[in-house]
């Protein structure tokens, strides 16, 4: 399993990067994406909508079960990877790459911090 060190995790297994420009991008980690199996579909959130941490914004269905997709800090989605409306299998092959599932701006980018680190995520991963 990949865990890069240049991401924030979540114990719901989301990835947290916080771009230059203050956007947050969020994916799924690859130990998710394993977990998940085969993903076949996604369910993107609506630009525009307001979130706060811990909610369910979107949705993953693999060939093995459905899991949502929540919210790792409170803000506005301001964008969504529409190409996996078409490509939801990128999830599988590329999740910390062309997989991401959307961006937000954070109410407080500091929030960002509070979010597990690399090592932290992988103890907590493999403890699963």
């Amino acid at each position: 399993m990949k865990y890069p060190d240049n991401l924030r995790y979540t114990k719901t297994h989301e990835w947290v990067l916080l771009e230059d420009d203050g956007i947050v991008t969020v994916g799924i980690s690859d130990y998710a994406q394993d977990a998940l199996g085969d993903v076949v579909f996604v369910e993107l959130p609506e630009v525009g909508e307001q979130v706060d941490a811990g909610e369910g914004v979107a949705a993953v269905e693999s060939v093995k079960t459905a899991s949502d997709i929540y919210a790792p800090v409170s803000g506005e989605i301001v964008e969504v990877n529409t190409d996996l409306t078409d490509q939801p299998e990128l999830l599988n092959t590329e999740p910390y790459g062309g997989g991401w599932i959307f961006r937000i701006r954070p109410d407080n980018p500091a929030d960002v911090e509070k979010l597990l680190e690399a090592s932290a995520y992988r103890e907590f991963a493999e403890s699963q």
